[in-house]
């Protein structure tokens, strides 16, 4: 499969995840984590498919498009494995959902860096609180939740924090 073709295809089954999930949460209280902003494709699609949600976003450096740049009392800037263990006072147990889009293309700081995010995120969710992601990032007593129609096994991870947690 081509690069553009892998592209295309995780571009689809990131927007199916998140479709899915926001029905999924939407009578569930809490704000939304993103983790990792890029150019802001998907803070954009939350903010459409969530409105009047709030919505965080971690980032190490903002270079998103110019409409799709939270406020700066929703962006939470530096490395994600400082600044997530740091925020884990303000949000534990709060979250609906965590969106996390941090892969790199380097096996190994993949790796390091979703070994660092399951550490602390399952300490955010919510009870029924969901993780949908793009690395192999877990937390104790994780659900895995079916995937959309069409998104294909392995090319998204789809969490759920169990009620009774």
């Amino acid at each position: 499969m081509s690069r553009l073709d892998s592209a295309i295809k995780r571009l689809q089954a990131q927007r199916s995840c998140i479709d899915d999930v926001a029905r999924r949460i939407a009578g569930l209280p809490g704000p939304v984590l993103e983790l990792g902003l890029g150019n802001g494709r998907t803070y954009d699609h939350l903010r459409e498919r969530l409105p009047g949600r709030e919505i965080y976003v971690f980032e190490r450096r903002v270079a998103a498009h110019p409409d799709c740049i939270p406020p700066d009392d929703k962006l939470i800037l530096g490395d994600v494995q400082e600044t997530l263990p740091a925020a884990l006072t303000r949000f534990r147990g709060q979250v609906a959902l965590v969106h996390a889009d941090v892969g790199t293309g380097d096996v190994e700081t993949n790796r390091v860096l979703a070994a660092a995010i399951s550490a602390v995120i399952g300490d955010f969710l919510a009870p029924g609180g969901y993780l949908v992601c793009d690395q192999q990032i877990t937390f104790p007593g994780a659900e895995a939740v079916p995937l959309p129609d069409g998104v294909a096994p392995g090319r998204y991870i789809y969490l759920r924090k169990p009620e009774s947690a």
